[in-house]
């Protein structure tokens, strides 16, 4: 028996596929040291599957413990599982008088603390030290005796970094020759290296709005939102005035393209910092190796024109520190100089963020230093420095850079502006999202004027939380059977601009692990499970993957066909409100009583006569003589509304008549010569016997 047994050992050695030899099998194996891939592992060691994390970086959470303290989440009923637990666990560590070193916690008060969620979690805190973060991670790991095997960089190249076989990843290599067998793999980096060396399809860069008929994908020239846009002229050439001099430093003189025109260029990246004006734990911003003030000569342009808004995103953080993010016309985010990122080399990328580091780093200087920098700038920002106890290491910077896109997979099911302003159904929701439809700047051009301006800035409010599709995590099936990717998924540019948030990223990472483990159990494609068991136990497991939201005046319950706010096309600087009432969903927008735009209102209808009504809120600020054009079947019709009276029906809906529609119908709101503020809210198509 004995001889018999080692015979066994030996033979049962000599059928060891030779891809597996030398490699760590587990059962999952999760590419990255995201929040994402955190959650996604915790998840895999609680459904009782083995799991590794194999990742480039050191530090484990990705921005949420790299200096993201202040949590971007829209409605945050709408997380749950592992994500809110994990803010759980931040409002416990606040709850410790010991957690207070540099300040009381009373005069920090509960900013952005919420009680008990809607499933009886526990009270939640969304603001905390990227410390914290940190230590709450590397615990999760602890206590869930997780592997965790740190600076290991995938092997992109797919002839030896990815083994497949039958369409599904068998291991991957590292570039130092270390081995991970799985049956499962999750790609959970902000740059999709493992998806993309495993052959399956993504997208760099902005769609155009035609190919998934979107309004806010593809190049934005001519719309501004926030206030990230330079709202006074100013002169973009070295000698101003004169072409022929050059133009300053961070300013692109190619031609910015087409509205709605797709393009390579990618939101703006930044660091987001953590600072403090406590003088006992400052560190005065230094000078970097590579300073160059005259990076900085935009920003002194800016300046001297009056702008003053430094400060507006100093978000605060316990014990007297920020989450510093980029804020105005010039800030933080490097416009324009991360393009390469997404596809380029170690090396490269490693270029690009010291680039971005010295960039802002210089920043920093150059405002609390340079005698140009007026003098009420220059005194209060010496009040402020980097955080000693966070980032010890290195001297108070953050490790990770803030990606706020690279690589996006086009997988099974892509997710756009539709699904995110609940223009439609979204199939077989693992989560949910609700943050605004964002994008940073993407680029700064000269406009034919010759100014400059940034280009590439959204913000669009999403009506209520959105379902995130589970085919949006997975490849198509015929390009990989076995992996998920819950940080770079299957989304347009803009859908992704509200996709990626951190609590949403570990909520995408818990959904992954679940079907990862699932479909081990079943012995299928992570395409093949079926939708019903996967939801049944992420529900089971507090994942949240619906919420309704009632509103006073609900769009999809008002009789008719009615377009929302959040559906027109925009042109134009809109700003949302909530300030009067009455008005439908849940805000509507005004012009702030500035500049030429329009809002148009489509609608299919079919043939018929149709009452068409606008619902806004009145107020005495409003314009007397708003300008509305009605497209119809018989013509161009055009009518005037005065907001500052009460609508007569219901005080939400006034009638401007009745027209008949055959298709396309549209209702276009302008500004031009209006006397006051112009609001904007729906338009209701209601059909006529």
């Amino acid at each position: 028996m004995k001889h018999l047994s080692i015979l066994t050992s030996v033979c049962c050695c000599l059928f060891i596929p030779s891809f597996l030899r030398g490699a760590e099998t587990y059962d999952v194996v999760i590419y990255g040291g995201t929040s994402g891939a955190i959650a996604a592992a915790v998840q895999v060691k609680r459904m009782g599957k083995s799991a590794i994390v194999v990742c480039p970086e050191k530090h484990l959470g990705g921005l949420t413990s790299g200096g993201l303290g202040w949590t971007d989440s829209g409605n945050k009923d709408a997380i749950g599982g592992i994500s809110r637990e994990f803010y759980h666990r931040v409002w416990n560590h606040y709850q410790n008088s010991s957690a207070w070193k540099w300040q009381d916690s009373s005069s920090f008060g509960n900013r952005n603390q919420s009680p008990p969620g809607p499933q009886g979690d526990g009270a939640t805190m969304w603001v905390f030290e990227p410390h914290v973060a940190e230590a709450i991670f590397e615990s999760l790991v602890s206590e869930y005796q997780i592997p965790v095997h740190r600076d290991r960089w995938l092997d992109r190249d797919p002839n030896t970094g990815v083994t497949k076989q039958k369409g599904r990843i068998t291991a991957i290599q590292m570039t130092d020759g270390s081995r991970y067998a799985g049956k499962m793999f999750i790609d959970a980096t902000y740059e999709g290296d493992l998806l993309a060396t495993a052959g399956v399809d993504y997208h760099v860069g902005r769609e155009a709005n035609s190919v998934y008929d979107e309004n806010w994908n593809g190049i934005q020239v001519g719309v501004l939102h926030h206030r990230h846009h330079f709202v006074k002229p100013i002169d973009p050439y070295v000698q101003p005035g004169d072409p022929s001099s050059g133009v300053v430093w961070g300013i692109s003189d190619e031609d910015p393209g087409e509205k709605g025109s797709g393009d390579h260029r990618i939101q703006a990246y930044c660091f987001r910092m953590c600072l403090t004006n406590l003088a006992e734990n400052r560190i005065p911003f230094p000078k970097p190796n590579d300073y160059d003030p005259s990076r900085y000569e935009l920003l002194l342009r800016v300046l001297d024109s009056g702008w003053r808004e430094l400060f507006n995103k100093f978000d605060p953080l316990p014990n007297r520190k920020t989450d510093t993010n980029n804020h105005g016309p010039f800030s933080t985010d490097n416009i324009g100089m991360n393009y390469e990122y997404p596809e380029a080399s170690y090396q490269q990328r490693d270029l690009i963020i010291q680039q971005h580091e010295d960039y802002q780093k210089g920043l920093m200087y150059f405002m609390a230093n340079d005698r140009r920098v007026p003098a009420d700038v220059r005194t209060a920002m010496l009040e402020w420095g980097f955080a000693k106890d966070e980032f010890p290491e290195t001297g108070g910077w953050p490790h990770q850079i803030y990606v706020r896109e690279a690589r996006r997979m086009v997988g099974q099911y892509v997710m756009t502006e539709h699904d995110c302003l609940d223009r439609k159904t979204t199939p077989n929701s693992i989560g949910m999202g609700s943050y605004t439809v964002d994008s940073h700047n993407v680029q700064r051009y000269i406009k034919p004027n010759g100014k400059v301006q940034n280009e590439g800035d959204i913000g669009v409010k999403t009506p209520r939380p959105y379902e995130v599709a589970y085919g949006a995590i997975i490849p198509k099936q015929e390009q990989c059977e076995n992996l998920l990717v819950p940080v770079c998924v299957s989304s347009s540019h803009i859908a992704f601009g509200s996709i990626r948030m951190e609590p949403v990223f570990m909520i995408l990472g818990q959904s992954a692990a679940t079907a990862a483990c699932l479909s081990i159990d079943r012995g299928e494609s992570v395409q093949q499970l079926p939708y019903p068991i996967l939801k049944n136990q992420l529900l089971a497991d507090r994942q949240v993957l619906e919420l309704e939201i009632e509103y006073p005046f609900d769009s999809r319950k008002i009789p008719g066909t009615v377009i929302d706010n959040q559906n027109a096309q925009l042109q134009g600087n809109w700003t949302a409100s909530t300030a009067n009432r009455a008005f439908v969903d849940g805000d509507y927008q005004h012009n702030g009583n500035t500049g030429d735009k329009s809002a148009n209102y489509l609608a299919e209808l079919a043939a018929g006569r149709y009452q068409v009504s606008l619902s806004y809120p009145r107020n005495a600020n409003r314009a007397t003589n708003v300008p509305i054009t009605i497209h119809h079947a018989d013509g161009i019709s055009h009518a005037s509304v005065d907001q500052t009276q009460t609508p007569e029906r219901d005080g939400l809906f006034h009638s401007i008549g009745t027209y008949r529609f055959d298709g396309t119908a549209k209702v276009i709101i302008g500004t031009e010569n209006t006397d006051g503020y112009v609001i904007i809210d729906a338009v209701q198509f209601l059909k006529q016997p």
